[in-house]
């Protein structure tokens, strides 16, 4: 009730900033947030397993009537990454993965710990020290989560994100600048000189710099999502999509019988998102053979997560 004591709030909603440029995922306890009770630290025995109610199974979830929209995007999502993760030697769990790769993805996926009490709170959910990630976790907790967790994942347009890495990490945050910007104009431009601010990285001397790097070891922010969030590993409940994010987060909410109040938060005012025409703009001032090399690093997130490859002939850039 309003006087009664404040309800811990499992920490849901955090994902709303993180994913918008790395791609990153979270899990749900199934049935949690509808019972608001603390998640458990360690798998439980036979007594603890009363309280977690029953949820669709993968593959058994049923979308809004009339999304007939999102119901194909899905189904081909669906079937992709069932043929491609079906071949000989993809892996079927983290443990089939090489170390780095393993540490990689346990390092970014974000589980529901009951950080937050409330899910008003207006502050960047990324650079908080309380998150709990499967790295944090023992093997058999890790295995628990897997199995018995709603796991979820939201991808973006893969031009689209790097679009937006490049303006956030390269126009706004003095560290990203200093690291990798500074480095990227000593490579790449012609007189940079021996110390530059890194402050005015150009977007072909980023793809530049994409197409030298391996993709297993790329920072979070532009490291494609195949590799981030390894979809054949870890077998997601949903994919959902950070272009209907709103309204694919709130189905997550509904899947796991969050209560009424529990909503997915307003967009901050001050966010500017890549428009489409920022993007044709910049695509189509690119080179066309660089976009030619830094395509085939993307073509996975292309392809397991139906986005089409972007039309950058002369006939469509004149436009």
């Amino acid at each position: 009730g309003l006087g009664g004591p404040p309800l811990l709030l499992p920490s849901m909603l955090m994902f709303a900033v993180i994913v918008a440029s790395s791609g990153l995922l979270l899990m749900i306890e199934r049935g949690i947030l509808a019972e608001m009770k603390p998640l458990p630290l360690h798998p439980p025995g036979r007594e603890g397993t009363a309280w977690r109610g029953k949820a669709p199974k993968p593959g058994g979830l049923s979308l809004r009537a009339g999304d007939a929209d999102l119901q194909v995007r899905q189904d081909v999502r669906n079937r992709t990454l069932r043929a491609v993760c079906g071949q000989p030697g993809m892996p079927r769990d983290p443990w089939d993965l090489p170390v780095g790769q393993r540490r990689t993805l346990l390092r970014h996926i974000l589980v529901l710990a009951g950080v937050l009490d409330s899910v008003d709170v207006r502050l960047k959910m990324d650079h908080r020290s309380d998150l709990v990630f499967l790295a944090d976790l023992r093997p058999e907790e890790i295995r628990y989560r897997l199995q018995h967790y709603f796991k979820f994942l939201f991808v973006r347009d893969p031009l689209e994100r790097l679009l937006s890495a490049y303006r956030n990490k390269f126009g706004e945050i003095r560290e990203y600048q200093q690291r990798y910007g500074a480095e990227i104009v000593r490579r790449y431009r012609a007189g940079a000189g021996p110390s530059p601010a890194g402050d005015d990285v150009t977007f072909p001397e980023f793809l530049r710099y994409l197409v030298d790097e391996d993709p297993e070891r790329m920072n979070e922010h532009w490291m494609p999502v195949y590799h981030l969030c390894q979809p054949c590993a870890v077998h997601y409940d949903f994919v959902g999509s950070y272009e209907r994010l709103e309204a694919d987060a709130n189905q997550v909410l509904e899947w796991v019988r969050a209560p009424p109040h529990v909503r997915f938060p307003a967009r901050q005012a001050w966010y500017r998102p890549a428009s489409p025409e920022s993007l044709h703009y910049h695509l189509c001032s690119a080179p066309r053979a660089l976009l030619q090399d830094v395509l085939p690093k993307y073509i996975l997130d292309f392809s397991l997560f139906a986005y089409p490859l972007p039309n950058v002939t002369k006939e469509a850039c004149q436009q």
